[in-house]
């Protein structure tokens, strides 16, 4: 199946490229084209054409990860286009091929999952402070890493339920709840998906002659310098 072809079954593909006039109004209203090499315009303009060694070199590029999803260009764009819906289309595709571990950004990815996605199966929480160490989150500053290591006084004194179970802030969420969340992902195709990435992203680490923990790193904390925009 061709690149194009297998876009256009995506939902977020059908519903978002109507027909681009390369009016720029997109990118006059985007937030990333002011701090990215990033220009929705020619995103939209590049699936338009249906050009498929061009589509190609936007799954393996940072180009397509630059895209916050804030959806501005949504309400500004006269022919009722969408570049941050076909920017989904684009990942998930680029996510099914392996091709993300292509970019810098792409491989990044791993990263998300690793984090992120096994959080919500562990822990039933994006986030949860045991795991915001300060070495890994430097930006969080000096209070937080205070914070981390009074943790357990400091959310006793603010009244949560910190790791306990029952109702409250920061609960533990309970098994019967993880299991139920594992099963959402397991009908969704979430599980299969995040499978896929810690696959092609641990045969891109095998390829880099990294292990596991040391690609998860590189992936974590590298930035080549070269994505700024105007």
């Amino acid at each position: 199946m061709s690149l194009i072809d297998s876009l256009k079954k995506d939902i977020h593909y059908i519903e978002s490229l109507n027909s681009c006039m390369n009016c720029g109004v997109c990118t006059a209203i985007c937030p990333s084209a002011e701090f990215y090499n990033y220009d929705p315009r020619i995103i939209a303009d590049t699936v338009q054409r249906q050009d498929e060694e061009s589509i190609e070199g936007l799954l393996k590029s940072d180009t397509i990860w630059y895209c916050g999803e804030c959806m501005s260009c949504k309400t500004r764009c006269p022919r009722c286009n969408t570049p941050g819906g076909i920017i989904m289309a684009l990942r998930r595709l680029s996510q099914e091929k392996g091709w993300f571990t292509e970019s810098e950004k792409g491989r990044q990815q791993f990263a998300l999952k690793r984090i992120l996605g096994n959080n919500i199966l562990n822990y039933g929480y994006c986030v949860t402070p045991d795991i915001v160490k300060p070495e890994m989150h430097p930006e969080q500053g000096p209070v937080w890493e205070w914070i981390y290591e009074h943790r357990d006084e400091v959310y006793e004194r603010t009244h949560s339920n910190y790791k306990q179970t029952g109702a409250g802030a920061l609960r533990k969420v309970d098994d019967d709840s993880l299991n139920e969340l594992k099963q959402i992902f397991e009908v969704t195709g979430g599980s299969e998906f995040m499978e896929n990435i810690e696959t092609y992203s641990l045969q891109k680490a095998e390829e880099e002659g990294m292990d596991p923990e040391s690609y998860f790193l590189h992936t974590y904390t590298d930035n080549n310098g070269r994505h700024g925009g105007r």
